[in-house]
């Protein structure tokens, strides 16, 4: 059964909606955990401690943290996989080019497919560089997060490829959280304006409350 609804179009839709929900709402807490950063190096590398110990004692230091990295990795795959596959699906189905220049979609649903790429890479670079330190600049100091983050948004490259990545992660929530409610059944011609609307405010929020990160390293507020 698990595999025929996998095979299905309707299957890899949901696959992609529900793991989209889940990445949704890490990217929120995500976000506003990014934002203590305005209150201080005490209090940003405490909260980024606190994470490691969440849990305790029933869990071991560091097992809650890897048990919501393992279930990232698995939407992160599931979604890219799924999306891959209906990519190609749908080129197979239309191997012609429409007939029609003017385009019929938002440049949200125009751009996606590379929106989708550019997270994925932006995903690795920034592991490497704030997670495991192989990329970062200026020294990474493992347990030191405020000082990494004012190290990585002090150099052009670093706000540049953060900011641009920010955007295509806008984009893609803005069609992506309107689209996954239309696949789960959320979606009917009465609350569409509403469904799109919060879409529309999901993805402004995240997308400001993540940039103001190198913003205020960059004006000095955070410093």
């Amino acid at each position: 059964m698990a595999r025929s609804i996998w095979d299905s179009s309707v299957g890899k839709k949901t696959v992609m909606a529900v793991s989209g929900i889940v990445m949704l709402l890490y990217l929120v807490a995500h976000m506003i955990g990014n934002l203590k950063i305005y209150f201080g190096a005490g209090e940003f590398n405490s909260y980024a401690h606190w994470l490691r110990t969440v849990g305790e004692p029933f869990m071991h230091y560091e097992w809650t943290l890897w048990l919501i990295r393992v279930v990232l990795v698995v939407a992160v795959v599931a979604h890219a996989t799924a999306a891959y596959q209906l990519s190609r699906r749908d080129i197979k189905a239309r191997p012609a080019k429409y007939v029609h220049k003017k385009a019929r979609t938002s440049y949200a649903t125009r751009t996606m497919r590379w929106g989708g790429i550019i997270l994925g890479l932006f995903i690795v670079w920034h592991i490497l560089d704030l997670t495991t330190g192989t990329v970062h600049s200026g020294g990474f100091q493992e347990g030191r997060p405020y000082q990494n983050v004012v190290d990585t948004f002090s150099t052009w490259y670093g706000n540049v490829i953060y900011i641009v990545a920010m955007l295509a992660l806008g984009l893609h929530i803005r069609h992506g959280f309107w689209s996954a409610a239309q696949t789960l059944g959320a979606g009917s011609r009465a609350r569409d304006r509403v469904l799109k609307t919060i879409a529309n405010v999901l993805a402004l929020l995240l997308t400001a409350g993540f940039i103001a990160v190198p913003v205020g390293v960059m004006t000095q507020v955070v410093s």
